[in-house]
């Protein structure tokens, strides 16, 4: 347990240090963070409806702010490069994430041009049908994304970085909330991003 708990807080650590120094990016993450503990309540109510919420709101602030705001290049808080960042990251890294978000934005065309989804489901036959199917579609990407990193990890490195990366992105939004609530009375004060100071050798 005690290893485990040191490989979730290293994970933790290096995600906050590498890819969180913009403080629009923080503030994006901290209303993801929100918006994701709504969707988590509404996994009991509407698990389509969490989906949407968790894909088009939640992740949607989240990405926007990591490809948009955070800085790239030279990291000169921690003295890497981005390209080592992106080698060394445990999770979805860009190029990860690129490919994963293309996937999700295809659903919906699919869904849209096989309703039956090749026969497979019963077709829409409305529009909050098609919602919910797209709901639900969206709902398995997030299941199988989680799963198929959980077992890359496995592969590449061992099954314990593995599950505490997937025990890190489900309680993410609670650290973020904690690490992150500060964020926008930063950005009110221009403080574009996070001096660091705790980070820097």
């Amino acid at each position: 347990m005690k290893h485990f708990l040191q490989t979730l807080e290293t994970q933790r650590w290096d995600d906050h240090r590498y890819y969180h120094q913009s403080r629009i990016n923080q503030s994006l993450h901290l209303i993801s963070a929100i918006s994701f503990l709504v969707a988590y309540v509404l996994l009991f109510i509407d698990p389509a409806l969490a989906a949407i919420v968790g894909w088009c709101v939640s992740m949607g602030t989240r990405q926007s702010g990591h490809f948009f705001f955070e800085p790239r290049g030279f990291d000169h808080v921690n003295r890497v490069s981005d390209e080592y960042k992106e080698a060394v990251k445990v999770g979805y890294n860009m190029q990860r994430k690129t490919v994963l978000l293309a996937v999700w934005a295809a659903m919906p065309v699919l869904l849209l041009l096989q309703p039956s989804l090749f026969g497979l489901i019963e077709p829409a036959r409305s529009f909050d049908e098609t919602w919910h199917d797209i709901g639900i579609a969206w709902l398995m990407l997030a299941v199988l994304g989680l799963t198929v990193r959980v077992v890359q990890l496995w592969v590449q490195q061992d099954l314990l970085t593995g599950i505490a990366w997937v025990v890190k992105i489900i309680t993410d939004p609670f650290h973020d909330i904690a690490m992150y609530w500060r964020a926008p009375l930063a950005l009110l004060r221009g403080e574009l991003l996070d001096p660091m100071v705790h980070v820097r050798h």
